[in-house]
């Protein structure tokens, strides 16, 4: 990336004074603040909770019911706060989870890092691709902690696939393919919504703040994901995850060049985004990615994946994982059957064919099979939150920080790009950006 001190530092100074840093002894008890309290909230607030040594004392969200509900989940308690920046204004609080719809993400992570707290902000980091350079200069130079809310790659078997392929198990590996299918109103983002929603329940203007004025709407705001206002849809919910793992694993970068395709087949109700998306991800470490998504099938698992090597195949889902090694070999006889039989009887009599094409005759050995891996243990939600709270602690970053969060979401706006477009959209990786 083509960022230098200098410009990190000038832009802290254009986003105005940062507060001091706060050091941490070991025993000293984190307190966060949760701005955004819908579903995905109430699955990481008990698992943050579950972690000693924090505390969530505030919380904030546009619709009354989800505070009401936070609030009891934290054993009453935390208190409601009216708006987001109530939360970064008061100083006991150390850090906060971003849990809104995407396009609050930049502000909202901006606004955190000038107040001097440390972030959690769930996938994906942005809503446009330009936005990840800004956020990777302001935790710079900021010097706070900011992790990205994708945890597949805090799981037990992703760390081991990636162990495996580190370790040259697979071979080469050249092509992964990645799906995220499901085949319910749910899985599509058709959320019910509850009865008591209305204007008097939901902040309609606190829902919009930086996305195009509408008139008040439920559905806008309890499927926020269907519309393009706050959200990448398919791309930018589950091949975003996809991408985290794949990056993860493979040690990568950003891919050079994307091509997609996407459609609306079905799930028309309330909806602008695609229900069907497909994309191939070209990566300049020597190999392909194909994404695929549909919220018309569920055959496949949610969410897998294949690490295809030439020496072995890695398959990972949540929750289990195998590896089979590849048993090839070569076979020319329907070739050489055509030739003269001198030619052939000669051709089959080279050692080096022998060994090569005729397993048979080889001396008898044991061959490694397929191995099972399956998960146990903490969920992995619970385990990357923990890493966030020892990054708060050590101030050491987490793998998963605002360059391999903004580089996460960007392949998903690229994905996005290629499918509005048909054409093949290309990454400048001196500007870490989308080629335009």
């Amino acid at each position: 990336m083509n960022i230098t001190r200098r410009s990190v530092l000038q832009g802290a100074v254009a986003a105005g004074a940062v507060a001091p840093m706060r050091s941490y002894a070991a025993n000293d008890r984190i307190q966060v603040g949760v701005i955004g309290t819908g579903a995905r909230a109430h699955e990481l607030i008990p698992a943050l909770l579950a972690h000693p040594g924090v505390e969530i004392t505030a919380v904030v969200d546009a619709y009354k019911g989800r505070v009401e509900r936070a609030i009891e989940r934290t054993g009453g308690r935390a208190r409601a706060a009216k708006d987001y920046r109530e939360i970064l204004d008061d100083k006991s609080i150390d850090a906060v989870m971003i849990v809104t719809p995407d396009h609050w993400h930049r502000q909202m992570v901006l606004d955190a890092l000038k107040a001097g707290k440390d972030v959690y902000c769930e996938k994906p980091l942005t809503y446009r691709s330009s936005e990840g350079v800004e956020i990777i200069q302001a935790a710079r130079a900021t010097g706070r902690i900011v992790q990205v809310g994708s945890q597949g790659m805090s799981s037990a078997l992703q760390r081991r696939a990636k162990e495996m392929i580190q370790s040259g198990k697979l071979g080469k590996v050249t092509i992964i393919r990645a799906a995220y299918n499901r085949n319910t109103a749910s899985g599509a983002w058709i959320y019910p919504i509850p009865p008591d929603a209305s204007p008097q329940t939901v902040n309609w203007e606190m829902f919009l703040g930086p996305a195009p004025r509408r008139p008040f709407s439920l559905e806008r705001f309890f499927r926020w994901r269907c519309y393009e206002d706050y959200s990448g849809g398919i791309a930018t919910d589950l091949f975003v995850h996809l991408c985290t793992t794949i990056h993860f694993v493979m040690n990568a970068g950003m891919p050079s060049r994307v091509v997609a395709m996407g459609q609306l087949y079905r799930w028309k109700e309330s909806r602008e985004v695609p229900d069907t998306l497909n994309a191939i991800l070209e990566y300049p470490e020597g190999f392909v990615v194909n994404l695929s998504s549909t919220f018309n099938n569920q055959a496949a698992a949610e969410g897998s994946f294949q690490f295809l090597g030439t020496e072995g195949t890695i398959t990972l889902g949540w929750g289990t994982m195998s590896f089979h090694p590849e048993r090839a070999v070569e076979d020319n006889r329907w070739i050489v059957e055509s030739w003269p039989r001198h030619l052939e009887e000669a051709y089959y009599r080279d050692p080096k064919v022998r060994q090569t094409e005729l397993p048979a005759t080889r001396k008898p050995r044991a061959v490694e099979g397929a191995q099972e891996f399956y998960h146990e243990g903490l969920d992995a939600t619970i385990v990357h939150l923990g890493h966030w709270l020892e990054s708060i602690r050590s101030r050491k970053p987490y793998w998963q920080d605002a360059v391999q969060g903004h580089h996460a979401a960007a392949c998903a706006h690229m994905v996005n790009l290629a499918a509005k477009q048909l054409r093949a959209v290309e990454w400048d990786f001196a500007r870490d950006d989308i080629k335009s």
